[in-house]
């Protein structure tokens, strides 16, 4: 889709959920009717800027869609039965759209997308590029080119996420009540996931990935007008538009990395805040919190400080503490300790580190060993520092990331 007008290009990422669901409702077979939908993303990327994009371009890709199916079923097949033949016969993409009573709303199917995509029966990373893939309208060779592996093996990987849903027996469905929260805890995991990659490559020359963020966001925002009354899908979108609202003063003139307390926030986008916090306030005033809404709690925080000698670092510690009661994890620990330190003083901080070295999650991360690195410089113990941050450097595949703590290291060794 390369070639595309970046309008006609987001046009084609928004309808390939809608036509994907048109197809599976309509034929089932998702591991077909998915490959069928991006033969016909690629056919418009082909055609439409020559002759245009079509009056009606969703009808366009249902209808090219479907003949690349039943071509494939009439190969496979040698026409398995009439409704085939039949659809063989549709009429021109451009003279009719499909019926309306045959398309629900698009929103439906692209929730019933996104559950299907984060299938129990699929291992997180496949649920990440199959939503990538079905849901975002991302060609293979882009999701393999955002995460850095051959297009081929990204491709093996689709096609097995999409060979265990169907021999999970899987169904065109939303997920019953009893099973939703736990499914749509998936769906957010995996979006905050694809976000987060976006945000902070975890390995390559770029700091950011800005496709996969925008991915992200849409989504987000998609699942959002779906489910508005949904705190921890609010949540996640406020998280992602305050997180994202730094991303253009978060690097330098040649991509260096540029921490949040040196960031000119004259530069962050203001509109993006507003939105998150507006989002993240609301939901809180009538939903229970969830982890979600308390990372867009603190990043909140953040955000209306208007400087970093004037953040509320003592609201951020008491979030951080209901966030770890609610959901432990190492990395809240991480973050948390990070805080602490700003209130009470490096050592605390440092103390609150020392448990995730026995933690094998966190043990060999180069984030531990960046934090811990920050906070002995705090506390002037600046070689145990540099080590550290040389430690850290050594430990990320992210070039900005890796270049950033190699310079404070290098400070540390020219300031003695």
């Amino acid at each position: 889709m390369t070639t595309l007008h970046r309008d006609a290009e987001d046009l084609l990422r928004t309808l390939a959920p809608q036509v994907l669901g048109v197809l599976v409702r309509r034929h089932g077979q998702f591991y077909a009717c998915e490959d069928a939908v991006q033969e016909a993303l690629l056919a418009a990327a082909v055609q439409w800027p020559e002759q245009g994009v079509p009056e009606h371009p969703r009808s366009w890709l249902v209808t090219v869609a479907t003949r690349r199916l039943t071509d494939e079923w009439r190969s496979e097949r040698a026409r398995r039965d009439r409704e085939v033949a039949v659809a063989v016969r549709e009429p021109a993409y451009a003279a009719v759209a499909p019926p309306a009573d045959e398309e629900p709303p698009a929103e439906d199917d692209t929730l019933k997308l996104l559950f299907l995509c984060c299938h129990p029966a699929l291992t997180v990373s496949a649920q990440v590029a199959l939503t990538l893939r079905a849901v975002g309208g991302l060609s293979t060779a882009q999701i393999a080119r955002a995460y850095l592996v051959p297009e081929a093996t990204m491709s093996q990987r689709i096609r097995r996420a999409k060979q265990r849903v169907e021999a999970a027996g899987a169904r065109f469905v939303l997920p019953s009540p009893a099973d939703r929260d736990e499914r749509l805890g998936a769906v957010l995991h995996v979006l905050y996931l694809v976000f987060n990659e976006g945000y902070t490559a975890s390995s390559g020359p770029d700091l950011h990935r800005a496709e996969l963020i925008g991915e992200a966001i849409r989504l987000a925002r998609e699942l959002h007008r779906l489910l508005p009354d949904d705190g921890e899908v609010s949540g996640l979108l406020a998280l992602m538009l305050l997180t994202d609202a730094h991303r253009a003063a978060r690097t330098g003139p040649t991509g260096e990395l540029v921490p949040l307390a040196e960031q000119d926030r004259s530069r962050w986008d203001r509109a993006a805040i507003e939105e998150g916090i507006a989002l993240v306030t609301d939901a809180l005033t009538w939903s229970p919190p969830g982890p979600y809404q308390l990372q867009a709690a603190i990043a909140a925080v953040h955000a209306e400080a208007p400087s970093a000698a004037e953040t509320d670092w003592r609201q951020i510690v008491a979030l951080y503490r209901l966030l770890a009661r609610i959901a432990p994890n190492p990395m809240v620990t991480l973050n948390q300790a990070a805080a602490v330190a700003m209130v009470d003083g490096p050592r605390a901080g440092l103390a609150m580190l020392a448990p995730l070295d026995s933690d094998e999650r966190t043990a060999a991360h180069h984030r531990l060993a960046a934090v811990r690195a920050h906070l002995l410089e705090l506390a002037g113990e600046r070689e145990a520092a540099r080590a550290a941050y040389l430690a850290a450097a050594r430990g990320t595949t992210s070039l900005p990331e890796r270049r950033y703590l190699e310079v404070r290291a290098g400070r540390l060794a020219t300031d003695r």
